[in-house]
């Protein structure tokens, strides 16, 4: 996705969010997900043993899904054809997008999904946008000049500044079930763009280096009005420094942001650069375990659900509203962050914002955890910026909400 950012002074930062989510994370149910437990793990989680959270995905099997509810019925869709990934410029992650169609005949709202990873040693995490008729045809010649299935994607869905996220898988993520009043719309026609996220730090140990993954959709016919979800992502700056005892040429910053720029191309320098731009005025980035940024809030809704996402490196994520004044909450509260829980927190109840509002996402990352993690301990040591592989770092946090009607 693109997003415009506006500057302290009033000016327009321009930058592409690197879609993760980890989603990213992603992970727009509200009504239930992951184990159902909705809290974060014990203390003794946020460890780096060899079994710890942060070791990757482990075997994922999908539950059976929920009963059909009135009005609802089940299109399951999948990639036309195994995809094998191949990271390009020396890296070990791949952002591939395909275009798969739902065969939308009559208006309806998206109210569940279940991601289908086919093959989870190297699926990192996958979104899904919405694609209007008028888009596709941009998403089929992306495709039709891309060797292979697919297109590669790196930033956003790579058609347009219109494609909506509607669904996402990261692990930690089952069924997302939404509320029986809430939905994603999709008009008659409307396809969708899968970007899956390949990491292949584990290819060589993986079953087979190939996937076709898909993903179970929960429809309804849309002729009953539904309250129109949107999702508001809160991306904060990483000025990870390197950890005390580490060294070499990518400790340096400078060198850090080239490296990831040369990985994933001009967005990803632009990012960094916009962030800092946006989140600390322009000031010159300050290294820390800890960054945060503020958003305004700049149209009416109610809160339904939050996530936070980071990579191996994170420690704590925390979203608060209105910090600071009387009226200050705290949305999301992940004090020992877990990459393999990157479940979506419901909210007890519903919260009301409104322009004038400031959201708060901060983020605590650890540099050590580097020499803990077998993915990362053979990798040289960096300076940690925004970047969209596994073995750079995220800070985001992600809001579902809804518009008033009418």
């Amino acid at each position: 996705m693109r997003y415009q950012l506006r500057t302290r002074s009033g000016e327009r930062s321009r930058w592409r969010y690197a879609s993760a989510a980890g989603a990213l994370a992603a992970l727009l149910l509200v009504a239930s997900c992951a184990d159902g437990s909705g809290g974060a793990p014990a203390p003794e989680a946020s460890g780096a043993g060899a079994a710890g959270p942060h070791t990757g995905h482990g075997k994922f099997e999908p539950p059976p899904a929920a009963p059909l509810r009135a009005g609802e019925r089940f299109v399951n869709i999948t990639m036309p054809q195994p995809y094998t990934p191949s990271a390009p410029q020396g890296g070990t992650d791949e952002y591939r997008c395909f275009l798969v169609d739902p065969k939308l005949t009559e208006r309806s709202f998206l109210t569940g999904s279940q991601f289908l990873p086919q093959n989870v040693d190297i699926v990192h995490h996958a979104i899904f946008f919405r694609i209007a008729p008028g888009d596709a045809e941009a998403a089929r010649q992306a495709d039709a000049r891309t060797p292979g299935e697919g297109w590669t994607c790196f930033g956003d869905a790579g058609i347009g500044d219109d494609a909506a996220w509607v669904a996402s898988w990261a692990p930690g993520a089952n069924e997302q079930l939404l509320a029986p009043n809430l939905g994603y719309e999709l008009p008659a026609g409307s396809q969708l763009v899968m970007q899956v996220h390949y990491n292949l730090l584990a290819a060589a140990e993986a079953a087979s280096p190939a996937d076709q993954s898909g993903i179970r959709l929960r429809l309804t016919d849309g002729r009953t009005e539904l309250d129109k979800l949107e999702t508001t992502l809160l991306p904060a700056p990483v000025e990870l420094p390197c950890a005390a005892g580490e060294s070499g040429p990518l400790c340096d910053r400078q060198a850090a942001v080239a490296d990831v720029t040369k990985r994933f191309g001009e967005q990803a320098g632009e990012t960094v650069a916009g962030l800092n731009q946006f989140c600390n005025a322009g000031r010159a980035p300050t290294g820390g375990v800890e960054q945060h940024c503020d958003h305004p809030v700049r149209q009416a809704g109610t809160l339904h659900a939050l996530g936070g996402h980071m990579h191996l490196l994170g420690r704590t994520i925390k979203v608060e509203l209105n910090p600071g004044t009387p009226r200050a909450q705290t949305l999301l509260d992940v004090p020992a962050y877990n990459f393999d829980d990157q479940s979506l927190r419901p909210l007890a109840k519903p919260v009301e914002v409104r322009p004038g509002d400031t959201y708060r996402v901060t983020c605590t990352h650890d540099a050590s955890l580097r020499q803990r993690l077998p993915q990362l301990k053979t990798l040289p040591a960096r300076y940690v910026v925004w970047g969209e592989g596994t073995s750079d770092e995220m800070c985001l946090g992600l809001v579902v909400w809804s518009r008033p009607r009418g």
